[in-house]
């Protein structure tokens, strides 16, 4: 079992910058592949970006890529999600995640947190 929780939500104005957190307990997370996803007021659930368990492989759905970055601290047992050139598009509820194996679908993820709320002022 993981047991995650994210922080560092808030609100921030459009080209800003906000920096999230995800602590995990229990089973160390180094153990897991971790993911960001986030999922906007009726839409669906979106991959933001993924980390290898080590942290050397990372990779990104198109909405962000040059603009967000996932980093990991096994050490301290939390994946980060650094979010620059912020838009009004990525508001939304933030969830870190836990995979057996690499994946961009939400399905195959087998821990969540509660989730922070990002909102982005235009």
């Amino acid at each position: 079992q993981v047991h995650l929780v994210e922080s560092g939500g808030g609100l921030v104005q459009a080209g800003g910058s906000l920096r999230l957190s995800c602590a995990a307990s229990g089973r160390t997370s180094s153990s897991y592949r971790m993911a960001w996803f986030r999922q906007a007021s009726g839409k669906e659930r979106e991959f933001v970006g993924g980390i290898s368990r080590g942290g050397d492989s990372t990779y990104y759905g198109d909405s962000v890529k040059g603009r967000f970055t996932i980093s990991r601290d096994n050490a301290k047992n939390t994946v980060y999600l650094q979010m620059n050139s912020l838009k009004a598009e990525d508001t939304a509820v933030y969830y870190c995640a836990a995979a057996t194996r690499l994946s961009m679908r939400a399905p195959d993820y087998d821990y969540w947190g509660q989730g922070t709320q990002v909102t982005v002022s235009s």
